[in-house]
């Protein structure tokens, strides 16, 4: 039993009979993408893990996408009527979405398991543990057998807009050189599955022999990587021309460590 948001008024904090709970069936996996406070933030959906794997993309409170201004939403490219419901409901209505995009992305939507969005986001809960991360939607059923705990709390990012689905990397990058310059480091992944666009690692003061990490939330499952694009700019002309490379650059794949 997939829950897509489910209701927050008038069924939060109430009795198990009352509202959609795990002992509803033998799997029961939850997608939450509205869990603001109703009040004062008007949240349509409930915040407490109540299924067997909780999903909380981006958080689980505001959709990447949902903050577009009124006119732009309401007239979406989908049509008004949709762009309506989108504008009173955006982010309740991410859930359906997220989980439409998902029947197509069999290997999208990973769901890392994390004590908070916080720690997901700054890297704490990267890679998938052992028994790997259950994927949000339609196929989070095929996790069932693997439940060790009673709540499972998981955290992913989204894009903004069709295709939602994103892909984990860590990528740590050495850098090479005489002297430390200012500037940004940005890295572009290509392999088996595609390419992504460029991703900024670091900006600032850029020191020969140190190590920066990002986590990047691709466009594309890149597969097997074939490549690494490294490009570093300082964006104005130094007459001294400073030369700056990459010694290594590490790829991790959030989905098989």
């Amino acid at each position: 039993l997939s829950g897509l948001d489910p209701a927050q008024p008038y069924f939060q904090g109430t009795p198990i009979e009352v509202r959609l709970d795990k002992s509803d069936a033998d799997f029961v996996d939850i997608i939450h993408t509205d869990s603001a406070p109703t009040i004062p933030n008007l949240g349509f959906g409930m915040t407490p893990a109540i299924g067997h794997i909780d999903f909380y993309p981006n958080g689980g409170k505001q959709m990447p996408g949902c903050g577009k201004n009124p006119v732009s939403q309401i007239v979406d490219l989908d049509g008004i009527w949709e762009g309506t419901r989108d504008f009173v409901a955006c982010n309740h209505l991410r859930s359906y979405k997220y989980y439409s995009d998902s029947i197509i992305y069999p290997d999208g939507f990973l769901g890392y398991p994390c004590a908070s969005y916080d720690l997901f986001q700054s890297g704490n809960c990267f890679p998938c543990p052992e028994e790997g991360c259950p994927n949000m939607g339609h196929y989070a059923d095929k996790f069932k057998d693997k439940i060790k705990k009673d709540f499972v709390k998981l955290y992913l990012n989204t894009g903004e807009a069709r295709d939602f689905p994103l892909w984990r990397y860590k990528v740590t990058v050495t850098l090479s050189g005489r002297s430390k310059v200012k500037g940004y480091v940005n890295v572009a992944l290509y392999g088996s599955g595609g390419n992504t666009k460029q991703y900024q690692i670091t900006k600032g003061t850029l020191k020969p022999d140190n190590t920066y990490t990002a986590y990047i939330d691709a466009e594309v499952n890149v597969g097997k990587v074939t490549k690494v694009k490294f490009l570093w700019n300082n964006n104005w002309i130094n007459p001294t021309f400073p030369k700056l490379g990459a010694a290594t650059i590490t790829v991790e794949v959030g989905q098989n460590r």
